[in-house]
């Protein structure tokens, strides 16, 4: 059975990446509904998505018509049971602790549709766990979602040990009709792209440290040499270290030393620098933008 674009679509969580999956539904004609507790949040989401769709108009890749759909398609709530009540497809993107996501995919079930697919966009934990305490853990499947989620194609459709052929199969044709291309992948920690983005970075982070060359070198090197959209050190500071941080040390946990995460990484998320989102990073930001310092060592930090 396809998701049919009529049918209603409910993302849980206002913050970044929840904002950029309910415009991707949104625009791509789903019914949707942005909750989170937070009005603020939900206020931002709203003007950040309605800013991604005038750039669009401007630019020219988005009719003027077609944006104001996708407006008309996007509406925000408070209460997680008004609009959990009936959805045919709820993705919960909340904050990256097991609790809070357990919780809200508890809370929604017995409301969403009798066949609903229940999402979880996690890069790290367990969607057995997350699973486990509801009544219909094979209709449980991680989606996750790359930032920006409005510029990137790619979406990992995580297999919980419950997780049926059916749920799968129609959570790829989802994806399918937002845009977006989906690869399987069998739980494990850091499933494909974390692990080998924070492997990557992490390296980047000892070669920094280790005086190798300076941070936009190391950059440079992975922009040019492997035609990679931006470096690893860039990629750290629009993440934030202490992302990135957390999931090394879970990865050091449980895949080993070669993911134990370099010193100048603990030192930095201690000293608040976190990335584009503190203003400082591996990179200095003002009003988002880099300032240019093309001779930055560890040193300088």
């Amino acid at each position: 059975m396809n998701i049919k674009k009529d049918e209603k679509v409910v993302v849980v969580g206002a913050g970044l990446m929840g904002t950029g999956i309910a415009h991707a539904f949104a625009s791509s004609g789903y019914s949707t509904l942005l909750v989170d507790t937070s009005a603020e949040a939900l206020a931002k989401a709203k003007a950040s998505i309605e800013k991604i769709l005038s750039d669009g108009v401007k630019l020219g890749k988005v009719a003027e018509d077609q944006a104001q759909r996708s407006l008309a398609n996007l509406l925000t709530c408070s209460d997680l049971d008004e609009a959990a009540s009936g959805a045919n497809v709820l993705v919960e993107t909340v904050s990256e602790q097991l609790a809070v996501k357990k919780a809200v995919v508890t809370q929604a079930e017995p409301l969403l549709a009798a066949d609903a697919i229940i999402a979880t966009n996690t890069s790290a934990l367990s969607v057995t766990e997350i699973a486990a305490s509801l009544a219909h853990p094979q209709r449980v499947i991680g989606m996750h979602f790359f930032n920006p989620v409005h510029k990137m194609k790619l979406v990992e459709l995580v297999l919980g040990l419950a997780t049926d052929v059916e749920t799968v199969a129609r959570t790829r044709t989802l994806c399918d009709a937002i845009g977006k291309t989906s690869i399987v992948v069998n739980e494990s920690p850091g499933l494909t792209t974390s692990r080998m983005s924070a492997l990557l970075g992490n390296e980047a982070m000892w070669m920094l440290q280790e005086g190798t060359a300076t941070a936009e070198d190391i950059d440079t090197a992975l922009r040019l040499g492997f035609n990679h959209p931006m470096g690893p050190l860039e990629l750290g500071d629009l993440t934030g270290w202490d992302t990135r941080l957390s999931v090394l040390r879970y990865l050091h946990q449980t895949l080993g030393d070669k993911f134990r995460p370099c010193p100048l990484i603990i030192k930095m998320v201690a000293a608040g620098r976190l990335g584009r989102k503190s203003g400082h990073g591996v990179y200095r930001y003002e009003e988002g933008a880099r300032v240019p310092n093309s001779g930055l060592r560890a040193s300088a930090l």
